[in-house]
């Protein structure tokens, strides 16, 4: 009887471990990158209005991360940001910045900018911070939008405030805004932008550790809760 019960327990324990190790992998794999999941998150807004999805540019994610780390400091405390950088900025600094190939530069044809003192999972980024007005909300929605990228930025050492940068559109898709380098650019130190494989550098690496240390502990736990229901 004691056996049994000690094979039941260890049967358990190793189904739990395969149950939280297999959501911590799905986790870790749509989530690595919070860009990369606002732009999912935007699409699934833009077909569930019955219109395309917007192509992924990786240059033109790379440049809202531009837009973004130029805002820092912008951000008030009451979650607030008034930035716009001059339309040379686009040319002359976020897209040499990206290596992003001048020739093939397209057209901006809009944006959206909000910040945060703390760091939201990008479903609550793109409806509290990103989708402000009738205004965004049409932007997010018009028909003659192509591509898109997002960018994502925090303040140093994984603190506030956040930025979500998320720039539009409206040129030919797959020949405009080419990083340099068969694609790979000119690597960022800072934050994430849609379309790189990096993970955010800030904000959401936090919540990453904090799902392993977690998913261990309660592995730990569950083992443990067995082990002395044995020993009653």
């Amino acid at each position: 009887m004691v056996m049994k019960a000690k094979r039941f327990c260890y049967l358990h324990w190793i189904s739990l471990s395969a149950i939280l190790l297999l959501a911590h992998f799905v986790y870790s794999k749509n989530h690595g990158n919070a860009a990369n999941d606002l732009l999912d998150i935007i699409n699934a807004n833009r077909t569930a209005q019955k219109l395309p999805k917007l192509n992924l540019s990786p240059g033109l994610g790379c440049i809202a991360l531009q837009y973004a780390e130029q805002c820092n400091g912008n951000c008030s405390r009451n979650n607030t940001i008034h930035c716009q950088p001059p339309e040379d900025d686009f040319t002359e600094v976020f897209a040499p910045n990206c290596g992003v190939e001048l020739p093939t530069f397209g057209t901006i044809s809009g944006y959206m900018l909000g910040c945060r003192q703390k760091y939201l999972q990008p479903p609550e980024a793109f409806s509290h911070v990103l989708i402000q007005d009738q205004k965004t909300l049409s932007l997010l929605r018009n028909g003659t939008l192509t591509e898109v990228g997002v960018g994502i930025i925090g303040g140093h050492k994984h603190k506030g405030p956040y930025i979500w940068c998320v720039v539009f559109s409206n040129s030919q898709r797959n020949t405009t805004f080419v990083l340099e380098d068969l694609g790979k650019g000119i690597e960022q130190k800072r934050g994430c932008y849609s379309g790189s494989s990096k993970p955010c550098s800030t904000g959401h690496k936090i919540s990453a550790v904090a799902a392993n240390i977690w998913t261990f502990l309660l592995l730990i736990f569950s083992f443990q809760v067995c082990l002395n229901t044995l020993n009653l």
